[in-house]
């Protein structure tokens, strides 16, 4: 069981004592620092508010609802949504934040307040700062009941999202329709189930859905990762179709598998759109430091900069702001198309890879196969109170001068062929080293060189 309470929300599992747990007291204090804290700042006093299918996701939102009516807010509740759903309707009507109630990839026992400014973006690190200060410090005062605010449903929003989706130049409905795809689709039974079907259908293509009961009860680890696909995968192959697609319980990361059931890799979900993108429109495209180095390939291949970002997806976003990039986002399956938004988007991501499929006229394992091919290898090191992370890195970043390397976030360093990345966790203490190279056996011996390194530093 656990709280975690951080700059860009709070979450944690459902139950247990208050303080060490998700509990209702705890949603309720987070969520009224937040709405008081915006109140200080003369926001708009009006919250959008969504969430996603997990077992939790009707207590918490009404929590968090009625405790900003009590601070003498206009609580637009968009019901079971996406996250980049409510990150698209926090603008459009005109509120001063949003709150997704969604623990994103993790289990059922989880669930988490992700908080959103005017924008519909996440809430910048200083801003998290400030809250969490407030927060500490009990600086919350609650409206009298002349002034409690006021709770609305608002449905339909989910269907001009799609709309403004197709609304994207680089979308290519019609060539999609042409082609009739027929989509295995796992919606590990939540809101993916009412997004991606519908704007698959629109588009032509047949579906078929698995895991699409929205119970929360989630049929598999919710991580759209191989590991996880297994089930999509057979139902590819036995029904004979063009493709899987897999997204997380929020609908903002996005995963596919070839016909023949092999994984076209959710690293090149993104690599895969900003190819297509790029081919259209030449310019920057931005990920994080620990995404593959395919994306800056392909870039590169269409004359364009690439440019890479520390980890988090606010990081992300505000170096693409700062470069101009149209396209960016993480190599976890997560795409960010500045046209439509600052948010990672999984039904963007699903029109934009289906235009790009429909019109190179092949098959997807074929079209995976025209992509540079990396494997990457994750590991960690435990990290206790002795050691000073800082100095280690400084000692690896001497050790290394003479390779280019950037030090906007741990420590990554550039090799010909390869790279390896190393960074403090946010939440265990632990150093996480990600590595790339050709093939999975040069990552992992390239992890296991640094490990070397790092522990002749930490002899010394």
């Amino acid at each position: 069981m656990a709280l975690i309470k951080s700059i860009s929300g709070i979450r944690g599992t459902i139950g247990g004592k208050k303080g060490d747990n998700l509990t209702p007291i705890d949603i309720v204090e987070c969520s009224a620092a937040f709405g008081y804290w915006l109140s200080e700042q003369g926001a708009p006093k009006k919250l959008v508010i969504g969430r996603d299918g997990r077992i939790s996701g009707a207590l918490v939102s009404q929590l968090v609802s009625q405790t900003f009516v009590s601070l003498g807010f206009e609580v637009i509740d968009l019901g079971l949504s996406t996250t980049p759903t409510v990150e698209m309707a926090v603008p459009a009507f005109e509120a001063g934040a949003g709150i997704i109630v969604t623990a994103s990839h993790n289990p059922k026992q989880w669930n988490a307040l992700k908080f959103l400014n005017h924008q519909g973006e996440f809430i910048s690190k200083e801003d998290g700062e400030t809250l969490l200060k407030w927060l500490s410090e009990g600086r919350i005062i609650f409206n009298e009941v002349e002034e409690l605010g006021s709770y609305r449903e608002e449905d339909g929003y989910l269907a001009e999202h799609i709309e403004q989706v197709f609304a994207l130049p680089d979308v290519d409905v019609e060539a999609v329709k042409q082609k009739a795809f027929k989509v295995v689709v796992d919606a590990v039974n939540s809101t993916g189930a009412l997004s991606v079907p519908p704007i698959l259908e629109q588009m032509g293509c047949e579906v078929i859905l698995i895991n699409g009961e929205v119970t929360g009860d989630f049929a598999h680890n919710p991580e759209p990762l191989p590991k996880h696909l297994g089930q999509l995968a057979e139902a590819v192959v036995r029904e004979g179709a063009d493709l899987g697609i897999a997204v997380d319980p929020d609908v903002d990361r996005l995963a596919f598998v070839n016909e023949d059931g092999s994984m076209f890799g959710e690293e090149y979900t993104l690599v895969a759109v900003a190819d297509y993108m790029l081919s259209r429109n030449p310019g920057a495209s931005v990920s994080n430091l620990s995404s593959t180095r395919a994306l800056r390939d392909v870039t590169e291949k269409h004359g364009g900069k690439y440019y890479a970002s520390a980890v988090g997806e606010v990081n992300v976003v505000d170096q693409m702001k700062a470069v101009g990039a149209e396209i960016g986002g993480e190599g976890n399956g997560g795409i960010i198309v500045s046209a439509l938004h600052y948010g990672r988007d999984a039904l963007a991501g699903i029109a934009l890879f289906l235009s790009h499929l429909a019109q190179a006229n092949m098959k997807m394992s074929a079209l995976r196969a025209t992509y540079p091919q990396y494997e990457m290898v994750k590991d960690k090191i435990a990290l206790d109170a002795s050691i000073d992370l800082g100095k280690l890195l400084e000692a690896l970043e001497v050790a290394h001068k003479d390779d280019p390397y950037n030090t906007i976030d741990g420590l990554k360093i550039d090799f010909p062929d390869c790279w390896v990345h190393l960074r403090k966790s946010n939440t265990e203490p632990i150093i996480r080293i990600y590595a790339e190279a050709a093939t999975a056996e040069k990552a992992a011996d390239l992890v296991n060189a640094i490990k070397g390194e790092v522990a002749e530093i930490l002899k010394n």
